[in-house]
């Protein structure tokens, strides 16, 4: 349905720039330039810190679990006992 512009729609886009920005359009041009260049470098440093996060292991996590104990008890876990209300619902 949509595909890239071609030679016509881009003839348009340069006529109306050349209209609005006269012979402010080469700075302009220049700062897009400048600034699509500073997003590009920031998301090559984000993608960096990402990947350098995703694959460097800290010294702390190098066992996978701490180790159990060998004890033969088995493990019992305790919740606090429900007592229920002494007042009537309001």
């Amino acid at each position: 349905m949509f595909g890239a512009p071609g030679w016509q729609e881009m003839m348009v886009v340069g006529i109306i720039a050349l209209l609005l920005f006269g012979k402010r359009l080469p700075e302009v041009a220049r700062s897009l330039g400048k600034g699509l260049t500073e997003f590009k470098k920031g998301m090559a440093g984000m993608t960096d810190d990402i990947q350098s996060t995703v694959y460097t292991q800290p010294e702390s996590s190098k066992t996978s679990r701490p180790l159990a104990k060998d004890d033969d008890e088995p493990v019992v876990a305790s919740a606090p006992k429900f007592t229920p209300p002494t007042e009537p619902p309001a």
